[in-house]
Formats: structure tokens, sequence, C-alpha cells
């Protein structure tokens, strides 16, 4: 099935983490996902709205570099201990094809208009995929400039 390539591309390399307990936040996402592979990006998602407003929502999705990164990192995150809480870690396209995810939704592909991709470069000189420390401070810089537009964007949102 060939939906035009970059869809299909993208979604290969790409996984759904869920069953993430509160406390695990961005950085230590990347941190436990780094050693398997290049991450090119991660949309950690966040409730927009209600008394939740502001609160993870317990899933994430990364995107590797390649799809070999991504379905070591499946095979070796799936089912490990994250604060006391067993990871569940899909392709994204499986995510999409499984009914049984528990949460109420009906089949269907997470809009990519409204996610929240958050691109991380890795250095190219380190085969790991490891961040470096500037790397780090680079991603964290660029997540809080996204989270200063969003508010310009919308000015009823309030500072936390």
């Amino acid at each position: 099935m060939d939906t035009g390539g970059w869809l299909d591309e993208k979604s290969e390399n790409r996984l759904y983490v869920g069953n993430l307990d509160l406390r695990i936040n961005e950085a230590a996402l990347i941190k436990m996902f780094s050693p398997y592979g290049k991450i090119i990006s991660e949309d950690f998602l966040w409730h927009t709205r209600g008394p939740k407003k502001g609160e993870p929502r317990g899933y994430a999705f990364i995107q590797f570099n390649r799809k070999e990164e991504a379905e070591l990192a499946k095979e070796k995150m799936h089912g490990r201990l994250a604060c006391g809480r067993p990871l569940v870690v899909r392709l994204a396209s499986e995510k999409h094809l499984e009914e049984d995810s528990g949460h109420g939704h009906s089949k269907r592909s997470i809009p990519e208009a409204n996610s929240r991709t958050r691109f991380v470069t890795g250095s190219s000189s380190s085969s790991s995929g490891q961040m470096s420390r500037g790397e780090k401070v680079a991603a964290i810089k660029n997540k809080l400039k996204a989270l200063e537009e969003d508010e310009k964007q919308d000015p009823k949102k309030q500072k936390r």
C-alpha cells in the first residue's frame, strides 16, 4: 500500500510510547530512548483544556532517523518498567491499526496539525545517538521558545 511514501516512511521510524507515568518528562523520555539510535523528533502530548490542562497525557511519540533504530527501541523498551509502570511501545503505524488501546478512541491517525513536534538533533560525530549537553540545552531552549509562541497566539493561556 503506497500512500505517497512520505507518511509511510515517517511512520516506520516513529514509535508510540504509552503508559507513561506522569513524573516522566521529555528529557527523561529522550534519555531512555537515545541509546537505540538518533532521535530526530519527539512529540510529548499534554492536556490542552479541562481540569487536567497542562498535565501530561501519558503518551508520546518518538521518531528515529532509521526504521531499524525504531524497531530496536521497540524490542528493547516494550514492557520495560519506568517509574513502576510497564511501557507500551509500538510503531506509530501499529497504534493506528489496533482498537484495543483501552482509551475509548476509534481507529484513526493522530492529526499532524495538532501534534507538537520538537526537533532534537544528534551530533553527527556521535554514532551512539547520544545527545551532548549543548544539544540538550538547545532542545530545551527550542521548547521554551515554542511555548512562548503558543502563548502569543492564544493569550488566554495562563503561565504555569
